[in-house]
């Protein structure tokens, strides 16, 4: 079984983020989630450290810091990174290498070689605008794997493509990721 970091953009659908942890660390893995501060507005990390048994971060600075460098000890620890929700703020921040939470610093601070998923959920008029392909598209460059969202009722009340994958489709993703790197 694999250590893995699920880092969590601020979405509705953060709420599936949670029944994902709790699968992965059912099936063997040590799942440490990573919220930005806004993914935490929508839910408290505690929930995902009762489900995994692992700790949970937002920041890096503040009463709740483990070390000195928490976002270089999440990369190095990490084995695989599943970005789910990935927000359009998230992915541009992503594919532009900005570090300007815990988050995004984490992302950038994996060695080369980790695994990395980015589980797009939005809306999808925001999906289907140039800069978020394009931002995309920057992260398959960099390595990337992007997961397709899914199409159907959106909570923004359209319908289209957009939705976060079901559970079940991520646990195989990353599957399949931990299986390719030999």
């Amino acid at each position: 079984m694999a250590r893995i970091v699920l880092i969590c953009g601020a979405s509705v659908a953060v709420y599936k983020a949670c029944d994902l942890a709790s699968k992965l660390a059912q099936a063997g893995h040590e799942v440490r989630a990573v919220l930005t501060p806004r993914a935490a507005k929508l839910i408290h990390p505690q929930l995902f450290e009762a489900v995994t048994g692992q700790p949970a971060a937002v920041e890096e600075f503040g009463p709740e810091r483990r070390g000195a460098m928490d976002h270089i000890e999440l990369a190095t620890w990490a084995e695989l990174v599943l970005v789910a929700p990935a927000t359009a703020g998230l992915v541009a921040r992503l594919a532009l290498g900005l570090a300007d939470d815990l988050a995004s610093t984490v992302a950038l601070a994996l060695p080369k070689g980790t695994p990395r998923l980015v589980s797009p959920a939005m809306n999808p008029n925001m999906l289907a605008a140039g800069p978020v392909a394009r931002n995309l598209a920057t992260l398959r460059a960099d390595g990337w794997r992007v997961l397709e969202p899914g199409a159907g009722h959106m909570a923004c009340g359209v319908d289209g493509k957009g939705r976060l994958p079901e559970p079940a489709e991520r646990v195989k993703a990353v599957a399949d990721a931990l299986g390719a790197r030999g």
